[in-house]
């Protein structure tokens, strides 16, 4: 997308054979087998020559290796770069959004960092589908670089400066992503989805009043946008990952078929650990990570939540 948006792009690959086959055969066969990727679009696994002379370094790795992975960039970063996370996720023991890993890190100021989130599935996007993103800084002026950068045909991008709001709504919504997903394995219908998306919002809308997002952005593409794109699509990770528990693998099972990153999974326990430090109440959360993480069954998750004693559709902060 950067690519057609006129933007000069080089993609740092784990692997040499990935770079290999970005350059000359312009497909991802592991990830986007099908798609055919621009000639001018380069790719290497060398992290000095992908970031030597960027002014924009975009940050697309698993949420839980990235503070690893900035420490040993954190040499070759341009020093006036801004930098971009596109990473979905709370970090496990500290409870930080990936913006403030990467400012703690890095020691970048805040106006240097920015987040893009919204309902993003990598293979509509990469087919050229129209769609749209939400560029989040606290400075105006960098979020509309990113905006400038990003922008083509077939993709919109806007703007926000509520930064926390829209890593929290890219972050939890991962996690209601799964207890979706764990409903239509089971084979419940619309309106159970329906319940938790919505109930799904309000915890997510909950914790980002806790933490001073501004309401409205849970109303934007990066809060019911991404929830909607990541709970009702197939393509989603996380569904997937939820479908499979409620069809009857085990989480075993489960992580072994899974090809990428599902982000909830690991994320469900640091988003409940850090709902509970501003006693914020997320049942859904808290049943997820349970089932991820202490053992509990599917059915019992199902049971603690509808036995849960009657509330004001509003409450909390």
């Amino acid at each position: 997308m950067l690519h057609d948006a006129g933007t000069e792009v080089i993609v740092c690959a784990r692997r040499p054979e990935i770079a290999e086959q970005i350059n000359e055969r312009h497909e991802n066969t592991q990830y986007l087998p099908g798609i055919t990727l621009p000639e001018g679009l380069r790719a290497t696994a060398d992290p000095a020559e992908a970031l030597d002379g960027a002014d924009l370094v975009v940050l697309a790795v698993p949420c839980q290796t990235l503070r690893e992975n900035l420490h040993a960039w954190r040499p070759l970063l341009p020093g006036d770069a801004v930098l971009v996370s596109l990473m979905k996720g709370i970090e496990l023991g500290t409870g930080r959004r990936m913006s403030e890993v990467i400012a703690e890190v890095t020691d970048a100021p805040a106006d240097r960092i920015a987040v893009v989130c919204g309902p993003n599935l990598a293979r509509e996007i990469a087919a050229g589908q129209p769609g749209a993103a939400v560029a989040a800084c606290v400075d105006e002026r960098t979020a509309q670089r990113i905006q400038a950068a990003c922008m083509t045909s077939y993709f919109r991008i806007y703007t926000n400066t509520d930064v926390v709001g829209c890593e929290l709504g890219g972050a939890v919504k991962n996690v209601i992503a799964l207890c979706v997903g764990i409903a239509v394995g089971l084979g419940f219908g619309d309106s159970t989805r329906a319940l938790l998306m919505t109930r799904g919002l309000a915890e997510i809308a909950r914790l980002g009043a806790a933490l001073g997002a501004d309401e409205h952005t849970f109303a934007g593409l990066a809060g019911l946008g991404d929830l909607v794109g990541t709970c009702s699509s197939p393509l989603s990770r996380n569904r997937t990952f939820g479908e499979n528990l409620g069809r009857g693998m085990t989480l075993e099972e489960t992580i072994a078929v899974t090809k990428q990153t599902a982000e909830g999974v690991k994320s469900s326990e640091a988003v409940l650990e850090l709902a509970r430090k501003h006693n914020v109440e997320m049942p859904i959360t808290e049943v997820v990570a349970a089932v991820m993480h202490h053992g509990m069954s599917i059915a019992e998750a199902a049971s603690l939540l509808m036995s849960r004693s009657p509330k004001p559709e509003r409450y909390g902060v």
